[in-house]
């Protein structure tokens, strides 16, 4: 037997202001609500087939895992979702219309292969990756 990855299943982030995340990454992103666990500090989110966690610095499951974002504790590198469609142009203008700083659009390598994207950092500077197809 082999095991064969298919897709991220989901991520899970620890965040220091909900309500910001929420924004960023419902608002802005166009993620859902899948489920709200308040006893343990996390809100799921759907994320096309995959789920963003998101899990307050705070909360009781939150404590566990030390230090909360920031330069002392770091949650990962970066998140990648993939974006379809991918305009770059329209993507950049978004984030700059809600006050992010977003880099500029470079090829880099994907699940699909090499494609463009674009890195943003969350309110909880957590770096997002939007990637769209791979160059044909």
């Amino acid at each position: 037997m082999t095991i064969r990855i298919r897709e991220i299943d989901h991520v899970v982030l620890r965040v220091r202001d909900l309500p910001q995340a929420l924004a960023f990454y419902c608002n802005l992103l166009g993620c859902t609500i899948e489920r709200e666990l308040k006893g343990r500090g996390m809100t799921q989110l759907r994320a096309g087939s995959s789920l963003i966690d998101l899990v307050e610095v705070d909360s009781e499951l939150g404590r566990k895992l030390g230090a909360g974002p920031g330069l002392e504790g770091r949650n990962m590198d970066h998140l990648c979702l993939r974006v379809e469609p991918f305009d770059a142009s329209a993507i950049l203008t978004l984030l700059r219309q809600h006050g992010y700083n977003p880099g500029e659009p470079a090829t880099r390598y994907g699940a699909e292969g090499s494609g463009p994207s674009i890195y943003v950092s969350d309110p909880d500077g957590n770096t997002v990756e939007l990637k769209g197809p791979p160059a044909p």
